[in-house]
Formats: C-alpha cells, sequence, structure tokens
C-alpha cells in the first residue's frame, strides 16, 4: 500500500427531491449571487432548471444563467462564463448537469481569478489559490466530477482535450437526486455505467502491491453494476433502486477514496481524449471501445491481477492456467461491454468515418509525455492498442 494523504470536502444531499432544497442550501453558504450552469436541452426542457431558479429567487438570491453546455465541453463557454462571473461579481457556480457540465465550472471557477488564458493551466498544470466556490445538482451519473478534483476542456484553438486537477475544484456540495436520471435514455444511461466502470478499472489495474481493501472495495463497486444495477435497468429504466446504485457507485469511483493507497494508470483514459477531440467519439463510448484492447495489450505485464479480475469481477471459474483465465475474463468484459452496454466493439461502428490510427497515435503522444501507471507503454503499445479496435 502506498502512502497518501486524503481529503473529500465535498457535502452529499442524497435522495427524492433535493434539488429543491438548493436554495437554501446556497443560502447556508452567505451566497449573494449565483450563476447557473447546464446544458443544451433537458434541463429546460424537463422544468429542471425552473425549479432550481425558484429555489435561488425565494432564498434572495440573485440569479444568472448559462446553458448550451456540450458534451466533451469546449472551452467557449468556459470564457463567457469567465465574463459573466467577473461582470457581475458572482460568488457561486451552480452545475446542474453532468461530467461536461461540472468541469466547465471548474475552470470558470478557477479562470475568474487569473491574468490570462485559463486553457494555460490545462497546458501547463500551473498552480492555483483562488476559486469561486462550486454547487452540483447531478442529472447523470457517470464522470464522478460532482467529488472529483478534476476537469476536462477541449481547446478550440489547440484542438486539444486536456484534463486539470486542483483539490480546489471539489465541489463544496453535490446533490444527488437519482430520479433526475430517469429522463435519460437507455444508450445515455449504459455509456455513463461504462465511464464509472472505467474510473474504476484505472485504480484497479494498480503495480502497487497489498491494497486488498481497496481491491475488495473495487471489485464490490464493479460488481454492484454489472450484476445488479444493469441487469434491472435492462428491464426498467426507472428502478430507483437500481438508480441510485449507478449514482452513488459512480461518486464513489472517482472521488479518489478507492485509488488514494495506490499508484493508477489513466493510459485509457488520456488515449480516449484524442479519440473524442479527434473524432468527436462521446468519452463513455471512447473508453469503452479502448480498455478490452489496452487489456491485451498489457495482461502479461501482472497476469495475477488480471487472473484476480477474471474470478473476482467476470465470475470466470478458477484454474491453473491463470494466462489462459486471465484472457478469458478480458474476453467476457469484452462481451459486456458490447452486448449488455452497447458500446461498439469497433472503431467501425462508431459512425465517424474512417479512423486514421497513425494521425491518431501521433496526438496521443503528442499531448502526452508517458502513458501508463499499470504498464509504462510505448509508442508501438499505443499503436497495436488502437489497431486491436479496427
Amino acid at each position: 500500500m502506498e502512502d497518501f494523504n486524503y481529503l473529500n470536502c465535498t457535502r452529499y444531499i442524497f435522495g427524492h427531491k433535493k434539488e429543491t432544497e438548493v436554495g437554501r442550501i446556497l443560502k447556508e453558504n452567505n451566497t449573494k449571487k449565483v450563476l447557473v450552469v447546464y446544458g443544451k436541452h433537458s434541463a429546460t426542457k424537463n422544468g429542471l432548471i425552473d425549479i432550481v431558479k425558484n429555489s435561488i429567487e425565494t432564498n434572495n438570491i440573485k440569479c444568472f444563467l448559462l446553458g448550451g453546455i456540450e458534451p466533451n465541453p469546449k472551452d467557449n463557454l468556459v470564457y463567457d462564463g469567465i465574463k459573466l462571473v467577473k461582470e457581475n461579481d458572482i460568488d457561486y457556480l451552480l452545475a446542474v448537469g453532468g461530467g461536461s457540465v461540472i468541469d466547465t465550472c471548474k475552470a470558470i471557477s478557477f479562470g475568474s481569478f487569473i491574468d490570462g488564458d485559463f486553457f494555460d493551466y490545462y497546458l501547463n498544470w500551473k498552480p492555483i489559490n483562488k476559486t469561486v466556490p462550486i454547487g452540483v445538482i447531478l442529472t447523470i451519473a457517470a464522470s464522478g466530477s460532482e467529488s472529483s478534483t478534476n476537469s476536462v476542456i477541449t481547446s478550440i484553438k489547440y484542438n486539444k482535450k486536456l484534463g486539470y486537477a486542483n483539490e480546489l475544484l471539489r465541489p463544496k456540495f453535490a446533490i444527488l437526486d437519482p430520479e433526475l436520471t430517469f429522463t435519460l435514455s437507455e444508450k445515455q444511461t449504459f455509456i455513463g455505467i461504462a465511464d464509472i466502470i472505467a474510473h474504476l478499472l484505472e485504480r484497479y489495474f494498480s503495480p502497487s502491491k497489498n491494497v486488498y481493501t481497496s481491491d475488495l472495495l473495487i471489485e464490490g463497486c464493479l460488481n454492484s453494476l454489472i450484476y445488479e444495477s444493469t441487469p434491472k435497468l435492462k428491464k426498467n429504466l426507472n428502478d430507483y433502486d437500481a438508480r441510485s446504485n449507478v449514482m452513488w457507485c459512480g461518486t464513489l469511483a472517482h472521488s479518489n477514496i478507492l485509488g488514494c493507497d495506490r499508484k493508477q494508470d489513466w493510459a485509457t483514459h488520456k488515449m480516449s481524449y484524442e479519440l473524442s477531440a479527434t473524432y468527436g467519439v462521446i468519452h463513455g463510448v471512447a473508453v469503452g471501445i479502448l480498455f478490452p484492447s489496452w487489456m491485451k495489450i498489457v495482461y502479461k505485464n501482472d497476469v495475477e491481477k488480471f487472473y484476480q479480475f477474471a474470478i473476482k469481477v467476470m465470475h470466470i471459474k478458477e484454474g491453473k492456467n491463470h494466462d489462459e483465465i486471465a484472457l478469458e475474463g478480458i474476453k467476457k468484459f469484452k462481451k459486456f461491454l458490447s452486448e449488455t452496454l452497447l458500446i461498439p466493439a469497433t472503431f467501425s461502428e462508431l459512425n465517424c468515418g474512417p479512423i486514421d490510427i497513425n494521425l491518431l497515435n501521433n496526438n496521443i503522444w503528442k499531448n502526452n509525455a508517458s502513458l501508463g501507471g499499470f504498464k509504462v507503454l510505448t509508442r508501438t503499445d499505443t499503436v497495436n492498442i488502437l489497431k486491436n479496435c479496427i
């Protein structure tokens, strides 16, 4: 087990209709002016923004709105948000949505207190010392950004999708009402589950030893998603208990409570950023298509870890040939992604035109000096991972 220092200051408010309490919660935090940031359609169409606005204004807090955030969020609306905060002395940000909205809020949060271009911090990972506090009303269980230090933004100018992390970017509170995810389609729901699974696996496959406790916790979350929640949602997308467990799994997966005691990997995520930036592939789909391919390339680096994954997560029967069982676990995992979560198994299923492997690989290495913690990847490794996806 690795040494660690862990602090999570996010307050979780979980349950039925908790979003109606947001005005009171903001008032408790001495908020005077709040900028509500949200997506393009669903939050307004289903009346959620009206509910939120009413709760805020009932508590005598001035409310400003910034809508239109897209999946794989771009920097243009970050700049708009920074301008609104500065011009109106806004003292709180409220993200109503999923990871894209929350990540945008995080960029606005520190961008409002710096000179120059906020994206320089994503390019060079500069330190920050002041932020506008952030609250969240979560509507999509996927990214875990509601309790993480991380933000991922795409720059239109640089055509790069990059991440930035700082403890100051953890939201102060996150309202988690599973009913707000009822409007999600089966496709959106299962892409979100694939994203959560990827966050768990990036931590699970680690070179760190003697991490029994967090291994069991990660395996528990994976089993909950694969064998409990997903089958229930296949039968009924409005199963409250299943939605609740997916939402809480998503928060646990990326709050880093399950990964603070170990070295982590993140090669698949960094590769997926380039797939999203270059071809517009949704993040949950990108990690879902890349992960089984990454597994096939790296499993020999620690066959016993993949044997453990096969037995404890994919429920393959124990046997003497650990190499074969490890491969069987990878095969079953890929089948779960493609046949149950309906994640494309190959690039040809993405409907975004032909994928230029050399271009994609060059972009990966242009934006990353190194890749991988479980196994440090080479350029040949990443080419082979991409070719496995054809």
